[in-house]
């Protein structure tokens, strides 16, 4: 089951729950008790497989031309 991150609307509290996905978005008490807290987008990191960060600087361009991602686009 995926998790996913609310937050209460009394007392701002963040907090996640593993829920299905057709429950994602129903109504959940956040764990001091109150009652209609709300979904919030995720933010998660993600490193590509060369292992940079979006921090690092872009891949130089291929020579070949094309997206360089081996789709044969081009």
């Amino acid at each position: 089951m995926p998790t996913y991150e609310y937050k209460c609307r009394e007392c701002g509290n963040a907090f996640e729950a593993r829920r299905s996905m057709a429950e994602a978005n129903a109504p959940i008490d956040c764990p001091d008790g109150h009652v209609g807290a709300v979904r919030v987008l995720s933010v998660f990191a993600s490193v590509n497989a060369g292992g940079s960060s979006k921090n690092s600087p872009a891949p130089a361009p291929r020579p070949m031309g094309g997206c360089g991602g081996g789709c044969a686009c081009h």
